[in-house]
């Protein structure tokens, strides 16, 4: 389908309308219990520490995740300061760049008008807008597989015709190594998985071979081997933790975290595209998948890219919403596409608009919703160690690593974990503990120093100096002096408590024996 040639600012206006869409309410909420602090706190870290090969949680090295978020957001934080916006940088652009590469794919291919009308949709869509802003690996790899698959069409369709295509088929492999440092395999098995269906439905096998390029291999490659080799060289045994921990024997694992059945996926996307999904009748006609031109298989393509995503994560049992954010894009091109095709009357017309308004009004109440709700995050509690903190002062952590704590309290070192770190449920359920143990892993000498078990808590604020217990109210049954304690802050039943030994009823309270204020030990 020929399209008229893209103007010069073209793109870089749709972009800046897309940045200021999803940007516009991203400042409104602190960051939330436990994803989004973790990943901005360890972003901090990087920053803070100034090494920013290895990330760490807690000072730590943190390997559950490759680093291309984290090097987004210590950037942004550095530029703009440790604010929430900053936080969500990466997952912004991230969210932007599935867009853009929609706009422009479905532009050359399909026209302008179907371009804007599945942008529109995809902007709309209240889990789209509301992962744009959530500081998250998801959104950002959820972009970056978004981009690939599209470019590799791009360049599939452009051979298939006979005009060149190896700079976009170079660029789609640039965009799988930044989605393998996103998140890891996924950033390249996904795109290769839709690109291969879609390319062997249609019984294109000299297609399928043109896509295969030595160069974009090397150019992935160049992208990111560097920093697995170099954590390797690092961190003996960091490779099979990061690929086959990580990556299979999660996959493989039943049980390991959120449980749902295998529906699970369908149902969540029908209900979080709701009432746009409504349009999708038109899918059901015989030959809307069947036709040879260039829509007919770029509506394979998008089909095929939904499909994929819901069967790669509904295989294993367990599930985590993000999973499936690289199925909106090709989903919101599916429901403009449908709607586009269907007869326009004036009735129709009106119930289209009703449907982008509704959906972006659900959107926006979500995110409004989240920011009146200040349940689920530790914000007032960092920003109160803050208000005290003096540098030098060590923090304990009862019981719960309440990530933003560090975030919001500009913390410059390291706190202490304390917790029964020989229980065996540790290993078996994804949550903190898993988290700080198998970061201590890959630094035994540094986790002997900050992981504590609770006996041993009362003898280090004896020889701390002034000291900060960051815990839950209830922590007074396990911690009784903790009720002779000046008590800073509480929020969502969890306390800042000042310990101070040099004061007599704290001193006693802790059981320290004479002379134990003499030295002054820190996290640092």
């Amino acid at each position: 389908m020929s399209t008229p040639p893209l103007k010069r600012w073209d793109t870089a206006i749709v972009l800046g309308i897309v940045l200021l869409w999803l940007a516009a309410t991203a400042w409104m909420r602190p960051l939330m219990h436990p994803d989004e602090g973790r990943y901005a706190t360890v972003a901090w870290e990087m920053l803070r520490s100034g090494d920013w090969l290895t990330p760490t949680l807690d000072g730590m090295p943190f390997f559950h995740k490759p680093p291309l978020f984290y090097w987004i957001t210590a950037a942004a934080l550095w530029l703009l300061g440790p604010i929430e916006i900053a936080a969500r940088t990466a997952s912004l652009l991230g969210a932007s760049l599935g867009a853009i590469a929609l706009y422009l794919f479905t532009r050359r291919w399909c026209g302008l008008l179907l371009a804007r009308r599945s942008l529109l949709v995809l902007l709309v869509l209240p889990m789209y807008f509301a992962a744009a802003q959530f500081a998250n690996l998801d959104m950002l790899v959820a972009g970056c597989i978004t981009a690939t698959i599209l470019a590799l069409a791009d360049a599939a369709l452009c051979f298939e015709q006979g005009c060149s295509y190896r700079r976009m088929l170079w660029l789609a492999y640039a965009l799988a190594g930044l989605g393998l440092l996103a998140k890891g395999l996924i950033g390249f098995v996904i795109p290769a998985m839709v690109i291969g269906l879609w390319v062997l439905l249609r019984w294109r096998w000299r297609t399928l071979w043109a896509l295969v390029s030595v160069p974009g291999l090397m150019l992935l490659l160049v992208i990111t081997a560097p920093w697995f080799i170099a954590m390797q060289q690092r961190f003996d045994g960091f490779l099979h933790y990061f690929f086959v921990v990580q990556h299979f024997q999660r996959f493989a694992a039943t049980g390991f975290n959120n449980v749902q059945p295998w529906w699970f996926y369908p149902a969540v996307l029908a209900l979080c595209s709701f009432p746009a999904v409504l349009w999708l009748r038109r899918m059901l006609t015989r030959d809307y998948f069947t036709t040879t031109d260039t829509p007919g298989a770029v509506r394979l393509l998008m089909g095929l890219s939904v499909g994929c995503v819901l069967l790669f994560f509904s295989i294993p049992q367990s599930k985590l919403l993000g999973y499936i954010l690289p199925a909106l894009p090709a989903l919101a091109w599916l429901i403009a596409d449908a709607s586009y095709l269907a007869v326009e009357t004036t009735a129709r017309k009106q119930r289209w608009v009703i449907t982008l308004a509704v959906s972006a009004l659900v959107g926006l109440i979500a995110v409004i919703g989240l920011s009146i709700d200040k349940k689920h995050s530790s914000k007032p509690l960092g920003v109160a160690l803050r208000a005290h903190y003096q540098t030098g002062q060590s923090v304990y952590i009862l019981k719960d690593y309440l990530y933003a704590v560090p975030f919001y309290a500009r913390l410059q070192q390291p706190v202490f974990d304390v917790d029964d770190w020989n229980d065996p449920e540790i290993a078996r359920r994804d949550t903190w503990r898993k988290e700080i143990a198998d970061a201590g892993s890959f630094a035994p000498a540094l986790a002997k120093r900050l992981l504590l078990f609770p006996q041993a808590l009362p003898a280090a604020l004896c020889h701390g100096g002034v000291a900060w217990v960051v815990g839950a109210e209830d922590a007074i049954k396990d911690y009784p002096f903790l009720a002779q304690v000046q008590v800073i802050t509480t929020n969502n039943r969890q306390v800042v408590w000042r310990v101070d030994p040099a004061q007599h009823t704290q001193f006693v309270a802790l059981g320290c024996p004479r002379g134990s204020l003499a030295g002054h030990g820190s996290a640092q």
